[in-house]
């Protein structure tokens, strides 16, 4: 599909407008959909950007590192309320769990011992973790967000030490190479974008260093290119299974904590970020390196992205900086482009018990609807307010999979006779008969 030229002409000026007002050398937007770039936007000349530029993605890395966390738990290895210790014996700070480091509610501090991680050439885990004390936790779990790189340097560490296989492996056996992001890379491939402070007073361009982070390298290493993030931005919202289960995504980008409590527009699952613009909410993750802004946002539903690049450190905040770039973007195609409308096909006529089930069911006097639904064995029960979508797990029972009894067991209550007589989900009875209270 294409963009309509409307939609074309407004994201070409928020990127030069970016660019501009935000004085970074330069500048790449790309609008994706279903792992593909539909529209890139080029601003700025230092390099010319185009779609397999590489830029530095800062911590949209930590979406890779939460990618292999899930990944070993749903194959056995780990459980995400694994203390601490259970993988790092030994750790002063051992009782935090996988799961609070994810969603960064562990109380633990933002960064590591030493000098500025970031800028500097990284050392191995043994020296990470020799840094670690009590006093790196400050604050109890849970009680609210803290954002941690340590905490994905200290996850990277548990990758490790489950696996017997260094970070940069797995990333790259995982999820690099299952999806085909050969552009994707630990260190710079060229052609990629040099990252610069640009100097406040005289605009002088300051070229940063470009370190190997070590074991810092989960929260923020890699470098990478808008296709390859169209790439990752559609396994965000349509997962390959062979990487991870969609149901494991779904997990993954369900709030976890809200970062601002107070007006519920920032929150952050179990390794994506989430952001709230209107009545929508994205998904994605921003980044920032020494010379490096990156940001990427999806609409999950509508399949929708934006990944922004740019090579200056302090296009980091405000109306200028790369999230509100991103998600403001994000907004504009969404709010431009048509919906698609799928065709209507005429549905297949039920059989067997999908066949008895269907039709008008009461209770305590509402009515509502079972239908067959598109997937094989299951059903959808709608109402004014109410959706839920049941999967058959044998005979006489449903369970909800989706919607307002998600979880839920639905049971077939049958007469004497085997005739379908009632429905139980969760002790709430439903009848055929309008005047059912039970």
């Amino acid at each position: 599909m294409s963009l309509l030229p409307e939609t074309v002409r407004r994201i070409e000026e928020i990127a030069a407008r970016a660019q501009s007002a935000g004085r970074v050398p330069s500048l790449a937007l790309a609008v994706v959909r279903d792992r593909a770039v539909l529209h890139f936007a080029a601003a700025g000349e230092q390099p010319p950007p185009d779609p397999t530029t590489q830029y530095r993605i800062g911590s949209i890395t930590k979406t890779i590192t939460a990618t292999l966390v899930m990944q070993l738990r749903d194959e056995g290895f780990l459980d995400l309320d694994d203390p601490l210790d259970r993988h790092l014996p030994g750790t002063p700070i051992g009782g935090v769990t996988l799961r609070q480091l994810l969603a960064h509610v562990s109380g633990l501090q933002r960064e590591p011992d030493g000098p500025w991680w970031e800028r500097t050439r990284g050392g191995d885990i043994d020296q990470l973790l020799s840094g670690l004390t009590y006093e790196k936790l400050h604050g109890a779990p849970f009680r609210r967000f803290r954002y941690s790189n340590l905490a994905y340097g200290l996850l990277g560490a548990v990758l490790t030490r489950v696996t017997g296989q260094s970070w940069t492996e797995l990333a790259g056996k995982r999820v690099l190479d299952p999806l085909g992001m050969k552009r994707t890379s630990y260190h710079p491939v060229e052609p990629f974008a040099r990252g610069y402070v640009v100097h406040a007073l005289d605009d002088a361009l300051h070229e940063e260093p470009r370190p190997d982070t070590g074991a810092m390298a989960p929260a923020g290493q890699l470098w990478s290119t808008a296709t390859d993030m169209a790439t990752w931005a559609g396994f965000l919202t349509d997962p390959a299974p062979t990487v991870l289960a969609r149901e494991t995504v779904d997990e993954m980008c369900t709030p976890a904590v809200l970062a601002d409590p107070e007006s519920w527009t920032v929150g952050h699952g179990l390794g994506p970020q989430l952001f709230r613009a209107g009545e929508r909410v994205y998904v994605g993750h921003g980044g920032s390196m020494p010379g490096y802004v990156a940001h990427i946002a999806v609409h999950r539903r509508s399949r929708f992205g934006v990944v922004v690049f740019a090579n200056a450190y302090g296009m980091a905040a405000g109306e200028a900086g790369i999230k509100d770039i991103s998600l403001r973007s994000l907004t504009t195609v969404l709010d431009s482009e048509p919906t698609p409308v799928r065709a209507w096909h005429a549905p297949t006529a039920p059989t067997g018990e999908t066949a008895e089930l269907c039709g008008r069911w009461w209770w305590m006097g509402r009515e509502f609807t079972l239908a067959p639904s598109p997937c094989e064995d299951a059903l959808l029960m709608t109402a004014p307010g109410h959706r839920t979508r049941f999967v058959r797990e044998g005979p006489d029972r449903w369970r909800g999979t989706e919607g307002n009894n998600e979880g839920e067991v639905l049971s077939v209550l049958r007469t004497g006779d085997g005739d379908v007589d009632r429905l139980d989900i969760a002790t709430f009875v439903y009848s055929r008969d309008p005047s059912h209270l039970a």
